[in-house]
């Protein structure tokens, strides 16, 4: 395995007109780990999120990926280099099967042209079938069989939730982005999809970067936490160390005299 980060990330900087969302932001992301970024509203974890799979361009700083920069590569690239994302906002083809959106997942690694596939030569089929395979391989790895023909408008939100996982599987991805992967699931839901994430790390070899609220979930899956707070860097470090960090403390819940007020209404 190499020693080298999956990704890094250096004085990462953001500015949309006067407001600086990203302040300087640096961090690494090693080969086969879970890493989090929490923090609060407007924090900035999304906006890390939207430069990582380059939907922004940052205004300043760096962003490496396996070895290379990955501000050099156009942002139609980003899943043929293995970056897969999911969305908080579950982003699926409603009127399509979980089949079919999973084919369209796997559509990046397609090297036929037009003609070829007008044709339907051998070099076609045999990619089709190699196409259809790992699909199915997606499909079981996620228990979603019985899914697997319904239309995606027909299923209920916690298994839209899985289905897009599984979309994202299907790019076969080296780093896999997850936007709030248990935002609008019940207790219940948020445990299965702890689980598929421990999974997706342990038995695909998948490094995992994470934006979560729920602290059950960041302390069950995360390897190390980055805690963010008006664009900047509060902690870095496992789960608990950035838990009982002061600062992140008072980012969630105000001041000490904050804490302590609230301890004294809620008697």
């Amino acid at each position: 395995m190499s020693s080298e980060p999956l990704l890094s990330a250096r004085d990462l900087q953001m500015r949309f007109g006067g407001v600086l969302a990203v302040d300087k932001i640096s961090f690494d992301v090693q080969r086969g780990e879970v890493f989090t970024l929490i923090g609060p509203n407007g924090a900035g974890k999304t906006t890390v999120f939207n430069l990582i799979s380059r939907i922004y361009t940052p205004t300043q700083g760096e962003l490496r990926y396996d070895g290379k920069d990955l501000l050099a590569a156009p942002p139609y690239d980003m899943a043929g280099l293995g970056i897969a994302r999911t969305f908080q906002n579950i982003e699926l083809f409603e009127h399509a099967t979980v089949l079919q959106n999973l084919l369209i997942g796997r559509h990046v690694h397609r090297r036929s042209n037009l003609w070829q596939e007008m044709m339907f030569l051998p070099s076609v089929r045999q990619a089709e079938r190699q196409t259809r395979e790992k699909v199915e391989e997606v499909i079981d790895f996620l228990d979603l069989q019985h899914y697997r023909d319904t239309l995606v408008a027909g299923l209920p939100y916690g298994v839209r939730k899985v289905v897009e996982l599984a979309r994202a599987l299907s790019i076969d991805p080296k780093l896999l982005l997850l936007d709030e992967p248990s935002s609008g699931l019940n207790v219940e839901e948020t445990g299965d999809m702890a689980f598929w994430i421990q999974d997706i790390v342990n038995d695909l070899g998948i490094t995992v970067l994470m934006v979560e609220h729920d602290m059950t979930l960041v302390s069950r899956v995360s390897d190390r936490v980055l805690a963010m707070n008006q664009g900047q860097v509060l902690a870095l470090g496992t789960p608990s160390e950035v838990q009982s960090h002061p600062g992140v403390i008072e980012a969630y819940l105000g001041t000490a005299d904050d804490v302590s007020s609230l301890r004294r209404s809620a008697r």
